[in-house]
């Protein structure tokens, strides 16, 4: 499986630096390529149905654990997470291998042109929930596609290749 994820990332990455032109009549175009991954966070406690602030289970800190491993190839330019136990200890493996801070954003307040400018040209990993998750990669690729994740699936992916304009978004379920 991480084989797989291995190549597909490594083609979306061949394909958007490729920048073949005649140099003898046509000028090189810049080009600023974004990749985003936007992941739901790991399995969070249940046991106390009042507490809105849960931390990751065992299986939840394996999970953000081996979500770093998966995505330990590449280099994150940064980390952004909601301000919750479960987002932000799922995103700190990845944080910590990359030598980053984890950024913290409200999904409610978040303006997507303003995020894709901040983050232009950069390889950035998000973590959000359920619902948030999927509205957030909706706004960024500009339409409605994916719907709110199952509650117990924790193994999403999805990633965003923006390159001069030209978006290009999958979906990965990795159990």
């Amino acid at each position: 499986m991480r084989a797989i994820f291995i190549l597909l990332v490594s083609i979306c990455l061949i394909i958007s630096s490729c920048n073949s032109y005649d140099k003898k009549t046509t000028p090189p175009v810049e080009t600023t390529t974004s990749t985003y991954y936007f992941i739901r966070h790991a399995e969070k406690d249940r046991t106390d149905s009042t507490n809105t602030n849960p931390h990751l289970t065992e299986a939840g800190v394996i999970r953000a654990n081996n979500w770093s491993r998966i995505l330990g190839e590449v280099k994150f330019d940064a980390v952004y997470s909601t301000d919750y136990n479960r987002t932000k200890e799922t995103a700190q493996p990845t944080a910590d291998k990359n030598g980053l801070n984890i950024t913290i954003y409200d999904p409610r307040a978040i303006d997507a042109s303003s995020f894709l400018e901040e983050t232009k040209g950069k390889t950035v990993l998000v973590v959000g929930h359920s619902n948030t998750t999927p509205a957030f990669v909706n706004s960024v690729i500009g339409e409605q596609k994916y719907l709110d994740i199952d509650d117990n699936n924790n193994g999403n992916i999805y990633i965003i290749t923006i390159s001069n304009n030209e978006i290009i978004d999958q979906l990965l379920v990795i159990n």
